[in-house]
């Protein structure tokens, strides 16, 4: 099948395309984008269980590590005058994970928009395509009531005028059947009228989903990149509240990262099935939803010079028709206004209205070929299978780099805080030293306590 104007299925979908699926036993399926089948539905699905157990083993391994540190660490020998080995280490680690997740975040802003510039090219397209359609119906229901008005008022008048010339009459009624011959024959050009499908509505309800969408992804790269400030705020200040919360926030956002992942992923796998060959899928699914024959969808689907235009034939005729009433009634004013100066109105009314007729039927002439409609097909195909496709692969990059920098956080995160020093009376009370800031690891000998008013030394 002939591809629109302008777009070529990328590299990328054919990456995707070529990837293999399987249903939930496992068995192969075929990539060919059918949603309406379950063995499809499951290869999906089964994209997304994917994400799923990646975050199940990324909990799994999270709870090990920390269970490991809790309960396996060596204890500090008492009075040791040194931090921990590694203590640093495990500082600069947590904050490279955190950078990391904030350029991830950008990542994500940047296909967030990408996506949504694709999706708003495809709602754009079907909003022309939809004002096209309205075009050639109202051009059609204006030429027609028009030939109407002028069969019942202009035409009639004309005979009773010519009634004592039997063949001048005979030519206002060759006219009279030429008009409704072009009436009939251009009604049958508003092929889209009482087609059940209003592409206003899907327009507005894709342009709805994709609101809700991208303000989703906003929400949840704002949380990210605030959990990664405050927990940066938090190491700085060595504020202990403030990092246990940045802790659990963090979980809740590696749930979410991995979830959106799964999503991502299947998306992506489906969008890719769809813009490998898009033509054959939504030839049937138009078919199926407005009831038009294939030779008309093949028409604008195609656009090509092997697929005929379905409406040349009314069009010829009514060329014809036209072309002949406009004969005839210059050989009616030839004729009939010197002896008949009352057929003079009628006849100039009748020509006014011819004049407005072809003017229509020209412009109808270029808004039912495929042209126009075949170029909104390809639009909308580039932007979804272009700029929507790439945001997606942008969105399932951040996801990871998100993914991998909070699991890496969530393990960092409770041995740093085990290096905060106490901040509390009683441990100034027992002796202790608020240390230095843990960025910056104590290199000195710690000078001897000193003792506070008030407070009596604890025994080691």
């Amino acid at each position: 099948m002939g591809a629109p104007p302008g777009y070529r299925p990328s590299a990328w979908v054919h990456l995707l395309h070529q990837l293999p699926r399987a249903d939930f036993q496992l068995r192969p399926v075929p990539s060919g984008f059918a949603p309406q089948e379950q063995e499809y539905q499951q290869a999906l699905l089964l994209v997304v269980a994917l994400a799923g157990l990646g975050l199940g083993l990324s909990l799994i391994f999270i709870a090990v590590y920390l269970i490991r540190f809790c309960c396996c660490r060596t204890p500090e020998p008492s009075g040791a005058k040194s931090p921990p080995p590694g203590g640093g280490c495990v500082t600069w680690s947590c904050i490279a994970a955190l950078l990391v997740g904030c350029a991830g975040i950008g990542i994500g802003f940047y296909g967030n928009s990408e996506t949504s510039d694709g999706v708003s090219q495809l709602s754009s397209a079907l909003l022309h395509a939809n004002h096209t359609l309205s075009a050639i119906d109202h051009l059609v229901l204006e030429t027609v009531e028009r030939l109407g008005e002028a069969v019942r008022t202009e035409l009639t008048t004309l005979e009773e005028v010519l009634a004592q010339r039997t063949e001048l009459v005979a030519a206002a009624r060759g006219a009279r059947r030429q008009a409704e011959a072009v009436a009939q024959q251009l009604q049958g050009l508003a092929f889209w009228r009482g087609v059940p499908l209003s592409l206003l509505q899907v327009a507005e309800d894709v342009s709805f989903v994709e609101e809700y969408r991208w303000l989703a992804y906003v929400l949840l790269l704002l949380l990210e990149l605030l959990v990664c400030l405050f927990t940066l705020l938090g190491l700085a200040k060595q504020s202990k509240w403030l990092v246990i919360v940045m802790t659990v926030m963090s979980l809740l956002v590696l749930v979410l990262s991995w979830g959106s992942m799964g999503l991502e992923a299947a998306t992506a796998v489906g969008l890719s099935d769809f813009c490998s060959s898009p033509d054959t899928y939504i030839l049937n699914l138009t078919q199926e939803e407005t009831g038009l024959g294939s030779d008309i969808l093949n028409y604008y689907f195609l656009c090509n010079q092997a697929v005929s235009n379905p409406f040349q034939q009314r069009l010829t005729l009514s060329q014809r028709a036209l072309a002949n009433i406009h004969s005839q009634l210059q050989g009616l004013e030839r004729e009939a206004v010197p002896q008949f100066p009352s057929a003079q109105k009628p006849l100039l009314s009748l020509e006014e209205t011819l004049n407005v007729t072809e003017g229509n039927f020209h412009q109808l002439v270029a808004l039912v070929h495929c042209r126009g409609l075949h170029k909104d097909y390809g639009a909308a195909l580039r932007g979804l299978c272009e700029d929507a496709l790439e945001g997606l692969l942008f969105l399932l990059l951040y996801s990871l780099l998100s993914a991998g920098a909070l699991a890496t956080t969530l393990c960092s995160l409770p041995r740093a805080w085990a290096l905060f020093p106490p901040r509390n009376p009683s441990a100034l009370c027992s002796g202790s030293h608020l240390s230095e800031p843990l960025l910056y690891a104590r290199l000195e000998p710690v000078p001897p306590p000193r003792s506070f008013p008030g407070c009596r030394r604890l025994p080691h």
